[in-house]
């Protein structure tokens, strides 16, 4: 019999999570550390978006069309493995609505979404009446709506915890408050890494710390041009349902594949189980600063009464923010690291990780079991670090 494969994954987001959950399941022996508590970071404070609507056709499209598939089947398969009575993963087939609210906008919306479905994504283009059918109480003065019925919500926070249990259950560790300071190293190979309570040996280590990656693979030897994009989310109390789907605004598409530092705010209307309304979305590169700004609750307030104009009379209860992990190319990066054998990363999705969480873990598994460069998959290709989009940012190699 052979000996497992042992893995060390570093972040217990939903990234980390859904490739624990993979690995061990192939019969790797997998061991996730994170710095802080499960579920702590990125996933503790996104909207749990899995969504084809936001992306033009290429390969971030493609791997969210297969995230979807296994979504779709990831609630009987959970089911089997968790014990009766584990909380819900809230998913929500609600679908998207994207919203022109000018001629400019609306021209950009229509043409954006005759590419996706040349894709194969369902969009469809629907007129006043029926926008008012899926959204009563959607402004009246829009230019284009396209309903995208893909577009599904979960809940993040229960997401992660429940591929967390599920990977316990086959048998990988889960180690909170446990901080990766340094790689250890033989024969210029990544062996195993470095904590406050001695060594954790790996035949591989998987970086899915989400914005953190970058500070984490700096600890290892290596640079990664993974950095923080902060984004905001206004609460509102609760009410009776009156948004029925995610519902935003044509520039949201041009907001999330932006690189500017400054400011960006879209519209991103929706309501949760709970019978909240959040309010997003904001963009700003502007390291790990954690304030919550009243500009950028003036501004997500004002995006919104744009689309729902009922929303004058809600009360805000509360706002919380968080960090995306930023790449310059706007592609994830996932595999081998062909600069410190050993090494291996899932991170940079931005604001996609939620959706794309379990397509990432399928191909990352994929690729470690067979090799760094054996992986037939083509998609696998598209996500490399040295790809050429990104090699330009790379500077640095293993110590």
């Amino acid at each position: 019999m052979s000996t497992p494969l042992r893995i060390v994954i570093v972040g217990a987001g939903i990234v980390g999570a859904a490739i624990a959950r993979a690995l061990v399941r192939a019969g790797c022996d997998v061991t996730v550390v994170d710095r802080g508590p499960t579920a702590g970071g990125t996933s503790a404070s996104g909207e749990g978006n899995l969504l084809v609507s936001d992306k033009e056709p290429g390969p971030e499209l493609r791997l969210a069309q297969r995230s979807l598939a296994a979504w779709a089947r990831i609630e009987d398969e959970l089911r089997d493995e968790l014990p009766a009575g584990f909380p819900s993963l809230e998913l929500e087939r609600k679908g998207g609505l994207v919203v022109a609210t000018t001629e400019a906008g609306a021209e950009a919306l229509l043409t954006f979404a005759d590419t996706q479905r040349g894709a194969g994504v369902l969009a469809e283009t629907v007129d006043d009446a029926r926008a008012h059918e899926l959204e009563p109480d959607l402004t009246p003065h829009s230019t284009a709506t396209v309903f995208y019925p893909e577009d599904l919500q979960v809940q993040p926070v229960a997401a992660t915890e429940a591929l967390l249990a599920a990977a316990r259950r086959h048998g990988a560790r889960v180690q909170q408050g446990v901080e990766v300071t340094g790689p250890v190293l033989s024969s210029g190979r990544l062996v195993g890494v470095q904590v406050a309570s001695g060594t954790l040996p790996a035949d591989a280590v998987v970086i899915a710390a989400g914005p953190w990656s970058g500070l984490v693979a700096e600890r290892l030897g290596v640079l990664l041009p993974v950095r923080p994009r902060r984004g905001t989310v206004l609460v509102t109390s609760r009410m009776p349902v009156r948004v029925r789907h995610k519902v935003y605004d044509a520039d949201y598409v041009g907001a999330v594949g932006s690189g500017s530092a400054d400011l960006q705010v879209s519209s991103v209307v929706e309501s949760t189980a709970g019978g909240t309304v959040l309010i997003g979305s904001s963009r700003e590169r502007r390291g790990f600063d954690e304030r919550i700004e009243a500009r950028v609750l003036a501004a997500l307030a004002a995006k919104a009464l744009l689309l729902f104009p009922f929303l004058a009379d809600a009360q805000a209860i509360r706002a919380y923010g968080g960090f995306r992990p930023f790449v310059p190319d706007h592609l994830p990066v996932i595999g081998a690291d062909p600069r410190l054998p050993g090494l291996w990363h899932a991170t940079g999705h931005e604001g996609a990780g939620i959706g794309l969480s379990l397509a990432t873990a399928d191909l990352l598994r994929d690729q470690l079991l067979a090799g760094a460069d054996g992986a037939a998959d083509p998609l696998a290709a598209e996500f490399r670090l040295d790809r050429p989009t990104l090699l330009p940012h790379l500077e640095g190699t293993a110590r």
